[in-house]
């Protein structure tokens, strides 16, 4: 992330790759005041183990491109709502990149969101990811109907 203050979006991240037994680490790596820093995590992020990065950031928000730039890994931006432009600056600065250097984004704050999407690019290659994320939309599936038959069975009148 580029800041700690990201943190708790962020967490939502880390809690979903915990739900699922994914292996993470967790840095703070500015794109404007530790470049070199950042610059050689995603250098050797392959080298290392890593299959996606996931990078959160508000504002100018070019840590995820930045990232992008060295790494040929995945790269999943969360743009994180500041109070300037309630996060428009930092999803249109996370989407706006230059063809050749890709960055996946999701919603402002949806660090849930970028969890199960560098979960699903694993599960390509790790079947019991794939087992685990079926599994889980299969309950939240029956959680909706669940709440359909409450529902319909409360205030369900037709004559």
């Amino acid at each position: 992330m580029g800041s700690s203050s990201d943190l708790p979006v962020v967490r939502k991240a880390l809690d979903t790759l915990k739900e699922y037994d994914v292996p993470f680490e967790v840095h703070v790596y500015s794109a404007h005041r530790t470049p070199d820093q950042a610059k050689a995590f995603a250098a050797a992020a392959r080298d290392n183990g890593f299959g996606v990065l996931i990078a959160a950031a508000g504002k100018a928000a070019h840590l995820a491109g930045a990232l992008a730039a060295v790494s040929t890994l995945p790269v999943i931006g969360i743009p994180v709502q500041s109070s300037a432009l309630d996060g428009m600056d930092a999803l249109l600065s996370t989407v706006q990149m230059p063809s050749g250097i890709p960055v996946a984004a999701v919603a402002i704050d949806g660090a849930k969101n970028a969890a199960l999407l560098a979960i699903e690019i694993l599960s390509v290659s790790e079947p019991a990811l794939a087992e685990k994320l079926s599994e889980k939309r299969e309950e939240a599936a029956q959680s909706v109907l669940r709440q359909d038959a409450e529902l319909a069975a409360e205030f369900n009148r037709m004559k």
